[in-house]
């Protein structure tokens, strides 16, 4: 599976902040300066975002991120899109979970 320029630098910056006690100290008070600073770029957020960083190494803390609800009502699939919608191909790599899958298992009551 191959990252986009935007993962790579996530990714960049999260292990930088794993390994590097001031990062992660500067990342949290200010997050755009900090990834400016260990980047070399411009970060240019969207009008109207914030951006939010948030400390969630604490391994005895279970934390959910609810993300933004999907607008798919003027979604429209281009012709590869919709032949995968279709069946015409996989599509979907299974081989290995998304990084936002928790550790851990929830059991049915």
């Amino acid at each position: 599976m191959e990252f986009s320029k935007s993962q790579s630098v996530y990714a960049e910056i999260v292990q930088k902040a794993w390994e590097d006690p001031q990062f992660k100290s500067e990342l949290l008070a200010n997050p755009t300066q900090a990834i400016e600073k260990a980047t070399g770029h411009k970060f240019n957020l969207p009008e109207g975002k914030t951006l939010v960083v948030r400390d969630q190494t604490d391994e005895s803390t279970v934390y959910i991120n609810i993300p933004a609800k999907l607008n798919t009502e003027d979604v429209e699939l281009n012709e590869d899109q919709l032949e995968v919608v279709a069946g015409g191909h996989g599509g979907v790599d299974l081989s290995m979970p998304p990084p936002f899958f928790p550790p851990y298992t929830i059991d049915p009551i």
